[in-house]
This record gives structure tokens, C-alpha cells and sequence, in this order.
């Protein structure tokens, strides 16, 4: 493990990080996780015949939206002002599987991790309710950074083994 937890005083209370003296810095995060299903279920979402419609346009939309929302769900993250929102979606036929993938940017004083989890995390979710009238049994998994750039503590880009 590396660095300290910055979301609690020298008190052990918990607040807000000041970073205010941070430097601005182009920033960039990356995450993704998977939502997994029956092969039927899979085969209406790539068909676009689900019942309530465009499950994967309807869930890129929500991802970018909880982007954007982030500060209203996470009690401690700060309010972005992002510059882009991309969510990427691959259906892959040997899991019976939908992966999202999206990538948050900003030019600012901290960083957007939490807006890439939670894009993918709402993202899945959107998936799941969209068809959960044929398939409840669908299991989310693999929510995780998988990289980030900018800012003090330098890039992050995970392993393949983790």
C-alpha cells in the first residue's frame, strides 16, 4: 500500500480533502466491469428487441449521467466540472457477458476515479434493470480502476494479474 488516507483529519473525523493548492493537470481516468447473463438474455440486448428498448443505449446514457452525479453519491468526492465521457460497451458470446468500459476526463485539481466507478458501477446496473423481467440471476462483477493519469501521485495502470 502506498500514501496515507486523506479522507480523515489528524482527529479521525472525516471531510473533505482541501485541494485547492493542487496544481490543475489534465486528468484521466479509466475503469470497467462486466454484467453477466444467460446467452438468451444476451442475445436481446445485442438484438435491441428488449422489452424496454435500447438496453446499451439507455445504460451509455446512464453512465455518463452518473459521471456527472458522482459528487451526489459519494459523500466525499468533489464536484467536476468533466470534459468528456466515453462509455464503451463489448458483448462477448463465451461468457455471455456485457463489459462496459468508460473513460472519464477534466482539467483539475483532483482526480476521476470515482466518476469512471461509478459510470461503470450505474452503467451495469442500467443493463440489469432494463432486462431483469428474463433473467434476475444476471451477476455484476469486476468493477475496477483500470487506469489513471495526472496529478501528484503519478499514472496508475493495473497489472494483468490484478
Amino acid at each position: 500500500m502506498t500514501g496515507t488516507l486523506t479522507h480523515f483529519n489528524p482527529q479521525g473525523e472525516a471531510h473533505m480533502v482541501d485541494v485547492g493548492a493542487k496544481d490543475e493537470t489534465h486528468r484521466v481516468a479509466r475503469a470497467s466491469g462486466r454484467i453477466k447473463m444467460l446467452p438468451a438474455t444476451l442475445e436481446l440486448v445485442r438484438a435491441g428487441t428488449a422489452k424496454k428498448g435500447d438496453v446499451l443505449g439507455i445504460a451509455r446514457i446512464a453512465a455518463i449521467q452518473a459521471a456527472k452525479r458522482t459528487a451526489d453519491l459519494i459523500p466525499l468526492a468533489h464536484p467536476l466540472a468533466l470534459t468528456h465521457v466515453n462509455a464503451e460497451f463489448a458483448l462477448e458470446d463465451a461468457e455471455s457477458a456485457v463489459t462496459l468500459t468508460v473513460t472519464v476526463e477534466t482539467r483539475g485539481r483532483t482526480g476521476v476515479e470515482m466518476e469512471a466507478l461509478t459510470a461503470v458501477s450505474v452503467g451495469l446496473l442500467t443493463v440489469y434493470d432494463m432486462v431483469k423481467a428474463v433473467d434476475r440471476g444476471m451477476t455484476i462483477a469486476e468493477v475496477k480502476l483500470l487506469e489513471k493519469t495526472g496529478g501528484k501521485s503519478g499514472p496508475f495502470v493495473r497489472s494483468m494479474d490484478s
